[in-house]
């Protein structure tokens, strides 16, 4: 990220731009930075032009407290503004919830794309889980234990207990652990866990939810109810596609709706 801008409150964002054509933000998930969607971006970048950057306490990005997701909102209208006044936005997973967020609150969006929010209606003990996920995460991160807050999360996605144990050992470990701390944005994101009606019934513009056919049900009926909420949803499931969505099988299909 070669570029800088400022939000509302003073924290430092930093992003970069690639490509040429409708201007695209793309905002990432949990454990994640600009870096994470930048193969994706390079996949818009022949119809749009894609903007990643990394969310308040990642990466090149700074931070100020008290966290609230409506600081976040105010990073991406600062960040709008920057790359011209007028954007499309994408978000995966908990960063889709971001965008939905954004895109309800009057930002000037144009469309919005999400990649499998984890709303958990559709998962059994769903919203109970949410909540012990919440418990523990807080007093892991008020411990300074950044490595059992990784582990929690990594739980929550489903990892099983050998792959957090070598994840553990692996060279990327260091990180994760860096960047542990904005977990707990992610998960006051995310809220109870459960689709907020209220907001995405708020949503005006176009807005497309997308699913891989190969995750679990619950996380694809999510993305279907997503757009059967919003007023003007589309839902378009990727054959064998998983959470961990492939750049080249995603991209053509968000540039189709973006640059049309």
């Amino acid at each position: 990220m070669d570029k800088k801008t400022t939000s509302r409150d003073g924290t430092s964002l930093a992003y970069g731009v690639i490509g040429q054509g409708p201007t695209v933000i793309l905002v990432s998930g949990a454990m994640s930075t600009g870096g994470t969607v930048t193969p994706l971006a390079q996949r818009l970048a022949d119809r749009c032009t894609a903007v990643v950057y990394d969310r308040r306490g990642r990466g090149g990005s700074g931070d100020t407290a008290p966290y609230a997701v409506a600081r976040e909102v105010e990073d991406l209208a600062a960040l709008i503004d920057a790359v011209g006044g007028d954007a499309a936005l994408f978000g995966v997973s908990s960063g889709g919830a971001l965008v939905l967020h954004a895109a309800a609150s009057g930002l000037p969006v144009r469309r919005a794309a999400v990649y499998e929010v984890p709303y958990a209606d559709h998962l059994a003990g769903g919203a109970e889980r949410e909540a012990a996920y919440k418990e523990r995460l807080n007093q892991a991160l008020g411990e300074g234990r950044r490595g059992d807050a990784v582990e929690l999360f990594l739980r929550l996605a489903g990892l099983g207990e050998e792959m957090i144990r070598s994840a553990r050992q692996s060279p990327m470990w260091a990180g994760m652990e860096a960047v542990a701390p904005s977990l707990a944005h992610d998960d006051t994101v995310m809220g109870d866990g459960l689709l907020p009606r209220d907001r995405l019934a708020a949503v005006a513009v176009p807005v497309l939810s997308v699913a891989g056919g190969a995750s679990p049900e619950w996380m694809r009926a999510a993305a279907r109810e997503i757009a059967e909420t919003v007023p003007r949803g589309t839902h378009r499931v990727l054959a064998g596609q998983t959470h961990m969505v492939e750049p080249e099988v995603l991209g053509p299909v968000l540039a189709e709706f973006f640059a049309g």
